[in-house]
């Protein structure tokens, strides 16, 4: 256990120099430079390119091929990532052998996909093939090239600078058969000598539970937690370009917030379900299970520690130590007053509904003949609940509206009267509390506001909670 496994985030891939000066380098000299297993994830908005935008959901290569009759736009797609992926190879390599590798290596990844989608559309204009049936397979072998290729790129650069790096390449391309993850990773990593070269690891892993169904986006975070379990590391450790902090510094005014400098997996959990992950959290499971500390540290500061999270701390005082929300959720309630005795095979139908259309539930609230879901999804999936709940439930009365989700979050918020005082700083700044929930564990306080509200609410929750504490808080990070 005398390694660590660490994550380097999109946007911080995007800036190679800063990564080696500040993160594989730093104040290592000689073998300090080694015992350390990188998993990186795709340059920035090349995954969006890939599939589709994360943001806005502008349609990439697979959003085209699966949901497109015309093939000319998939093609052109791929084409553009192609073009977007020699780009940065420009930018990072100096003309000469090195970059005429570079090139061969993506040409080659972008010329079998191209040929396999080819394949696959031509195969499908048959009745007895259905294109429904190899869509995930399409989406995890498009995201993989992503990562392959900033695995790649990073490898040959570190040996260009003298350092000792070695290419893991779990994406599978070209293998014969699927392997279990945990099986693929322990055999990737038998011949490694983690003492003598960094491993650059790629941080989409084909296997046979096939990570795309469960974690889509979030796969590279599951490839990273299982690296760090399988290979007992030290320390799991991830790279953002922006510290885990007491709130948004782009609601809060970023002299007011502070870095978090210790929580737990609790807190984490809380943050994920917001959409403001730390780590995805079921990758945070195999962590947390086998007492593995994860440190969250930005790409840009390496002197600062960061936050360290793990599984037993608890504050010295109880507090408030993050204010986190989610401004666009849509609260979709079901009235019945047939409900009332039979609240549980309501409440499971309505689960099963939202499940099977993959929205995202934030929280809920029931009574003897409502239920409430605040899911965090589109509009166009919401109408589409509210119309399967209106053909099962004919007499109910179902309506939706727009609303946002505000949170104080810490790993000890047992403190008589916080809940008050909260409800309290919302009234002073006349802001209306449509629903609030908290449970008897005590790490969160949730309230559903008016959308318009959001900006508000955080900073006024902020002053009240957490700016009386914000020494702490610091001193903890420092």
């Amino acid at each position: 256990m005398s390694h660590t496994v660490e994550k380097i985030g999109g946007t911080s891939m995007s800036q190679y120099e800063a990564v080696r000066d500040n993160v594989i380098i730093g104040q290592r000299e000689g073998s300090e430079l080694y015992n350390r297993v990188f998993v990186v994830s795709a340059y920035g908005g090349m995954t969006d390119k890939l599939l589709e935008a994360k943001k806005g959901g502008k349609a990439g290569v697979y959003a085209l091929f699966a949901g497109s009759d015309n093939d000319g736009e998939w093609r052109e797609a791929l084409k553009q990532v192609r073009e977007a992926m020699l780009a940065v190879n420009e930018s990072l390599f100096e003309s000469g052998e090195l970059l005429d590798q570079a090139n061969s290596y993506i040409d080659e990844r972008i010329n079998d996909a191209d040929r396999c989608l080819s394949d696959l559309d031509r195969l499908c204009q048959h009745g007895h093939f259905e294109l429904e049936g190899q869509l995930l397979t399409v989406r995890e072998m498009l995201a993989s090239l992503g990562e392959a290729h900033s695995a790649w790129n990073m490898t040959h650069l570190l040996q260009r600078d003298g350092i000792s790096a070695r290419l893991v390449d779990l994406s599978g391309w070209r293998a014969d058969a699927a392997l279990p993850l945990d099986e693929h990773i322990r055999n990737a990593f038998k011949s490694v000598d983690l003492g003598k070269e960094l491993a650059i690891v790629t941080g989409y892993a084909h296997c046979e539970e096939g990570l795309m169904a469960t974690f889509d986006r979030g796969y590279s975070e599951m490839t990273f937690s299982r690296i760090a379990v399988i290979t007992e590391a030290r320390e799991a450790v991830i790279h953002k370009e922006y510290h885990l902090s007491s709130a948004d510094p782009r609601v809060v005014d970023e002299e007011k917030v502070v870095p978090i400098g210790r929580t737990n997996y609790d807190v984490a959990d809380q943050l994920a379900n917001l959409g403001m992950e730390a780590i995805h959290p079921r990758a945070a499971k195999g962590l947390r299970q086998q007492n593995i500390p994860l440190r969250v540290k930005n790409t840009f500061e390496p002197e600062h520690s960061g936050t360290l999270i793990t599984r037993d701390y608890v504050s010295d005082s109880p507090c408030v130590e993050i204010i986190a929300g989610k401004q666009v959720v849509y609260a979709v309630e079901l009235f019945d007053q047939e409900m009332v005795g039979d609240v549980h095979s309501y409440d499971q139908e309505f689960l099963g509904l939202v499940k099977k259309l993959k929205a995202k539930i934030i929280t809920k609230d029931l009574n003897a003949n409502t239920i409430t879901m605040y899911l965090g999804t589109n509009l166009k999936t919401v109408k589409r609940i509210i119309r399967e709940l209106e053909s099962a439930y004919p007499k109910a009365e179902i309506s939706y509206r727009k609303v946002a989700i505000v949170s104080a979050i810490g790993s000890d918020m047992q403190v008589p009267g916080m809940l008050a005082k909260t409800v309290s700083a919302l009234a002073e700044s006349n802001i209306s509390v449509l629903a609030m929930h908290q449970s008897m564990r005590q790490v969160d306080m949730q309230f559903v506001i008016n959308e318009d509200d959001y900006n508000k609410a955080i900073q006024s929750l902020h002053r009240c909670l957490v700016e009386p504490h914000n020494h702490g808080l610091a001193i903890c990070a420092a």
